[in-house]
């Protein structure tokens, strides 16, 4: 099998292709990447110690994609991940990337009869309508009033693909979602397979986390470096919530997509961790102390940043419906292998991460 991974150098990317070659040790992985991101540079050596091919190019140009040979799938995974994107700066990146990028790629896939896998996102489902949702105040966190809530897609399991998709998403958001409906229409012309996972935050080792994408890393890195953080938004109390998925439980969910494509073309699956994996950054806060063992300041901004959003819970029922794949690593165990990952690479990450 052949498999072309595009963002292949970074976070997602990297492990995504380590993990299909140890699936498939006979398989040829290649890892295309423009290496934007600071830290997706660490990952080549990584790439070339398991034998998976690097090609340096950038999706938003089709020339870039020539270099590629014939794959029978291409995971797209490339992508602007900043739901800040474009806010204070021109959009012309983001939208470059994540929706004229994903267009190339689909016709990268539609040249070479391969299936397309597409990594979405969460941030699809308009943040004005989650914004407005009742919810009480915990000690810790947000919880929605879910008997007042009326609206389909949302329950005490979290929100499911039903949720309505009426409001602004940032535009972030509106790139994924334009190039999921790109996606779904090649399907629909070219009868080319199409997957659509919708994810979460996903968390682990190797992701060189920041404040507006890779919280998680971000929290517990400057608890070992010792430096401050703040909580931002929803009056700076830190309860706002999100669901977490160990970036191995993904993999081993599009090892799943791969062996049943009959079942999962032309599907749009929700993708996380669920209640079970859930957190506020106050509660995030406590783990890193625990884990860690040492605690950091904290300050407060109590304005809500653009876009963000108090809650978010993954409802993972439709494709657990159909498959034998559901979320396992429990959250604790995930931010383990991350503060380890910090500790022993930390001269390493120095200026990147920490």
């Amino acid at each position: 099998m052949k498999i072309l991974v595009t963002g292949g150098a970074g976070f997602v990317g990297s492990n995504i292709c380590i993990y299909l070659k140890e699936f498939y040790p006979d398989s040829y992985i290649v890892a295309f990447d423009n290496l934007h991101r600071r830290g997706s540079e660490l990952n080549l050596s990584r790439l070339k110690c398991k034998d998976i091919e690097f090609i340096h190019g950038d999706i938003r140009n089709p020339v870039d994609l020539l270099q590629i040979p014939q794959c029978d799938w291409i995971i797209e995974c490339s992508a602007e991940p900043s739901v800040l994107a474009g806010y204070h700066s021109s959009p012309h990146y983001l939208t470059q990337s994540n929706l004229m990028g994903a267009i190339n790629c689909l016709d990268w896939a539609r040249e070479n009869h391969s299936a397309f896998l597409f990594l979405s996102t969460s941030r699809v489902y308009p943040y004005t309508i989650i914004n407005s949702l009742p919810y009480v105040e915990t000690e810790t966190r947000f919880i929605p009033k879910y008997e007042e809530i009326s609206l389909p897609g949302i329950s005490p399991k979290g929100i499911s693909e039903k949720f309505p998709l009426e409001g602004a998403r940032t535009l972030y958001g509106a790139t994924k979602l334009s190039a999921e409906i790109i996606a779904l229409e090649y399907a629909e012309m070219y009868d080319i397979p199409v997957i659509i996972n919708r994810c979460g935050i996903i968390a682990g080792p190797w992701q060189m986390g920041k404040v507006d994408q890779g919280v998680v890393t971000h929290w517990l890195a400057h608890h070992i470096s010792g430096k401050p953080l703040t909580y931002i938004g929803f009056g700076g109390s830190g309860k706002q919530v999100r669901d977490l998925i160990d970036i191995q439980d993904l993999c081993k969910l599009i090892i799943w997509e791969i062996e049943n494509l009959s079942v999962a073309n032309k599907k749009i699956f929700n993708v996380g961790g669920g209640t079970e994996r859930s957190f506020s950054l106050c509660e995030l806060t406590n783990f890193a102390q625990q884990i860690v063992g040492k605690c950091v300041d904290i300050s407060y901004d109590p304005d809500t940043r653009p876009g963000d959003v108090s809650f978010y819970l993954t409802d993972t029922s439709y494709i657990e419906s159909i498959s034998s794949w559901k979320p396992e690593i429990p959250l604790p165990t995930t931010l383990e292998k991350i503060a380890k990952w910090l500790v022993d690479n930390s001269e390493y990450l120095k200026g990147v991460v920490l």
